[in-house]
């Protein structure tokens, strides 16, 4: 397999986090997102949206989006359930972060730590407070679970940690979040430190807009 990333990307960390919880192999192809590389046409072929991370199969084949390369991969794994219903709370802690947690706290911390802010002034204060409302809503959810869903930790755990753990870096005040608070301690000692989070600092053109 080969993984089209970029180093600053939590939503790409999100597939190392797994293949490593999994000890899948992978080829990784870096993609220099700023200067345009995923917005060519061989790149759009594999991914219409121009966006990392790209799962090319050794068949060839290629998956893109996120959720639907982790849903892939955690096939038949401990991180994705048999039963249908389980695996549908799953799957909705993944449209969730999709849906909310990209728009409000992910949004905010890449403008936050790319010197993007006042650039984007006139949508800080909506999205902020759309990003604590989320946080809200998992601080309130966690106060009776232990993960998100199916009492276990699973590939709905994995998705929401990616952003939620660094909400700080977005600017956003994470000590009223008891519950939540909790629980990224609780997720963080599964992950463990073998696929470190990288940042966009790495990266002398993050600075520029997508």
């Amino acid at each position: 397999m080969k993984l089209y990333d970029y180093a600053g990307s939590q939503n790409a960390w999100k597939i190392r986090q797994l293949c490593a919880h999994l000890g899948l192999e992978y080829q990784t192809e870096w993609v220099s997102i700023f200067e345009g590389e995923s917005h060519t046409d061989d790149f759009r072929k594999m991914n219409p949206a121009g966006a990392v991370p790209v799962l090319e199969l050794d068949d060839g084949r290629s998956l893109a989006e996120f959720n639907a390369i982790l849903l892939y991969l955690g096939e038949g794994t401990e991180y994705l359930p048999h039963d249908a219903y389980q695996r549908a709370k799953v799957c909705q802690w993944l449209f969730f972060e999709a849906d909310y947690v990209q728009s409000t706290i992910a949004t905010l911390r890449h403008w936050n730590l790319t010197g993007k802010n006042e650039r984007n002034e006139g949508q800080l204060a909506k999205r902020r407070s759309g990003a604590l409302g989320v946080l809200a809503i998992l601080d309130r959810h966690l106060q009776d679970h232990d993960f998100l869903s199916n009492s276990r930790y699973s590939l709905a755990d994995i998705a929401v940690y990616a952003y939620t753990h660094l909400a700080g870096e977005a600017g956003l005040d994470m000590a009223p979040f008891v519950a939540l608070n909790h629980w990224i301690n609780r997720i963080g000692d599964l992950v463990g430190d073998a696929i470190p989070v990288r940042y966009y600092s790495e990266d002398s053109f993050s600075g520029r807009d997508l």
